[in-house]
């Protein structure tokens, strides 16, 4: 049988190892693990080896955590520690 369920992704996009990208990292795959089990594939973005992609994608700010699936796209900017403000932002199902 088929998975039919749209895609859905989440990208965060840090700057290398600072104590803002690493707590970022560390409360997505928290709130990835406990709160959204398996729904969204997850990329982390490090700016630093690839800046052009901030213009690319319109990152004004990081860490930025991106819905990029399903559309509209939404963004939330911060380390990602108030697990129900980033569900309400993203628009994400918790369980």
């Amino acid at each position: 049988m088929t998975d039919t369920a749209s895609p859905k992704k989440l990208i965060l996009y840090v700057a290398g190892q600072t104590p803002k990208s690493l707590a970022a990292i560390a409360n997505l795959r928290k709130i990835t693990e406990e709160r959204l089990a398996g729904q969204y594939e997850v990329e982390v973005v490090d700016l630093r080896q690839n800046p052009k992609l901030a213009k690319e994608h319109s990152i004004v700010a990081i860490p930025t955590l991106v819905r990029e699936l399903p559309v509209p796209i939404r963004k939330i900017i911060g380390d990602l520690s108030d697990v129900e403000k980033v569900l309400v932002s993203l628009k994400v199902q918790g369980e």
